[in-house]
């Protein structure tokens, strides 16, 4: 049982090694803190499956010193996990009023409102758990109230960036200055644990300020109805948005529930008073074709969101030839196939598609190099622990901050528990850091029999053998199977298959389990014979 004593602890339990489900965990003097708890979502990796999440099991066992869990800020990656997992560890959350108010329409949807607290903590404020000083200090990012945490301990300050990025023109919020990160700096920051995941990024992210006119022509040329598509979360790019719709004369139309929840939240807490009101669906459909433009969600090529469905004919807003639609977004990883999609489905209608790279109408959330030197350089770090990116992000910004004078650089991974103090930082030892899946209602290891039996299934197919004996003696088999290359001669691959299952049921005596294997083996032979596949075969004996 690992217990912090007189030193200063870190584990990452997801977030390090891949870009997303973040979770992290620091701890002295017998104490823990967690940073966020977020998902990733589901891949052809786990068939079936939507949301991926970390497995909290190392944090569970100790989880009578964890003190809290500190959110900064509200993506899907850094407070995903909390309806699912947060009420199980029993702590309270603390986030600022944006985040916290995301969170608790989470909770609610999941009935869990009265069983997890949120405690509310404004921006800059500080607030200790234990032996823990905590400040959450706004930066910029693609969502509102994002903020970095510095992390006062006995045995040093640590500085966790959350995601973020430098911008002059943010629209909405006010991110802290170089003054203010400087100031930090001057007090000492013996630990950096910074984003890594636009390291590779030779120019600045850009500022959302200058989306504005790039936007504004876009949809200021379209001729029909005008479909935007971005993060539902940029609550600025939604501003600017609702902007160019009073600008180019068109009503707005919002399509999209985490879109209506955004709006909902930023409204209760003082943002985009001044978005323009909205027209629903119906209304929508009368306007004029010129006088209509939709924020969407589905950018991503997600199947069940708004867009997916527009362009499937499966949605009351109807597109046609000559409309146009918006991506003021940038393509995850991952995505392309389902973007595309999407982007063909809607080419055969004729509508005009709009990305990036035709128009400078998105920028990302995450620093580039140039911001990345600018941090260093006003907080002035002994040590850089790079997270939130793959591997080769994590060792790329070790390498760019050491040839930009910081100290020290340590790469880590999920699992690894790392002392940053006292003395030199280095990895001691290996914990349990796996992942979890969200299967229907039922959370269970992304490593378990469940998920490996349906890859197996998606992959090689499931045969059915029902064998019938009367009396002691084989009478019949019946055989039924699903996802099995063989279609043009199913019946002499089904009577072959049955003509095996009656040799093995009448071969010599044997035990019911021994006699139920026989049969699977034969005909499981046959189908690899067949097919090259190994399709998982299950056996029903039935003695009449």
């Amino acid at each position: 049982m690992t217990t912090p004593g007189k030193e200063l602890l870190f584990v990452a339990l997801g977030g390090s090694g891949e870009i997303g489900m973040n979770a992290n965990l620091y701890g002295c003097d017998g104490k823990w803190i967690m940073l966020d708890l977020g998902v990733t979502f589901g891949s052809h990796d786990y068939p079936g499956i939507d949301i991926v999440m970390p497995d909290l099991e190392f944090i569970e066992d100790r989880k009578a010193d964890l003190l809290g869990i500190v959110l900064t800020h509200g993506h899907e990656d850094h407070i995903g996990a909390l309806p699912y997992l947060a009420a199980d560890l029993g702590v309270p959350l603390y986030a600022n009023r944006f985040t916290a108010g995301l969170i608790a329409h989470k909770l609610a949807e999941e009935g869990l409102e009265k069983e997890v607290e949120i405690r509310t903590v404004d921006l800059d404020a500080q607030f200790r758990l234990g032996p823990f000083g905590i400040r959450l200090m706004p930066l910029a990012h693609s969502i509102l109230e994002m903020s970095a945490a510095v992390i006062d301990t006995p045995y040093g300050r640590i500085f966790h960036t959350g995601d973020w990025k430098l911008d002059d023109d943010p629209v909405l919020g006010t991110p802290s200055s170089a003054a203010a990160l400087t100031a930090v700096g001057d007090e000492g920051v013996d630990v950096l644990v910074c984003d890594s995941t636009n390291v590779f990024n030779a120019q600045a992210s850009g500022s959302e300020g200058a989306l504005h006119d790039g936007l504004l022509e876009a949809v200021g040329s379209a001729r029909g109805r005008v479909v935007v598509t971005t993060f539902a979360s940029n609550a600025a790019r939604l501003k600017t948005l609702g902007d160019v719709a009073r600008a180019t004369g068109r009503s707005l139309c919002v399509a999209g529930r985490s879109l209506d929840r955004i709006l909902g939240v930023a409204r209760a807490v003082g943002y985009l008073k001044d978005f323009p009101p909205t027209v629903d669906f119906d209304e929508a459909m009368r306007l004029p074709r010129d006088k209509l433009m939709v924020i969407a969600t589905g950018g991503q090529g997600e199947p069940r969101a708004a867009l997916a469905r527009m362009a499937g004919d499966g949605h009351q807003i109807k597109l046609e030839a000559g409309d146009t639609v918006v991506f003021s977004s940038k393509q995850i990883p991952g995505n392309e196939i389902a973007i595309g999609r999407i982007m063909n489905q809607l080419a055969a209608k004729d509508v005009l598609t709009v990305t990036e790279k035709q128009a400078h109408i998105h920028v990302s959330g995450h620093p580039g190099q140039p911001e990345l030197a600018a941090l260093y350089g006003w907080l002035r770090p002994k040590l850089i622990v790079p997270v939130h990116g793959e591997i080769r992000h994590m060792h790329e910004q070790a390498r760019f901050a050491r040839e930009r004078g910081v100290p020290d650089a340590l790469v880590q991974e999920n699992g690894d528990l790392v002392r940053l103090a006292p003395g030199p930082a280095r990895i001691v030892e290996r914990v349990r850091a796996g992942r979890l899946i969200l299967d229907g209602d039922v959370i269970l290891p992304a490593d378990g029999e469940t998920i490996n039996e349906r890859r197996k299934l998606a992959i090689n197919g499931q045969i059915s053998v029902a064998v019938v004996f009367n009396g002691g003696r084989f009478a019949d088999s019946r055989i039924h199977y699903r996802g099995v290359p063989v279609e043009d001669e199913r019946d002499a691959f089904l009577d072959e298959m049955n003509d095996a299952a009656e040799q093995a049921a009448t071969g010599p005596a044997r035990s019911p389990d021994a006699l139920r294997e026989a049969i699977r083996l034969a005909v499981r032979r046959v189908a690899t014979d067949w097919t090259g596949k190994k399709p998982i075969v299950d056996v029903l004996v039935v003695d009449l």
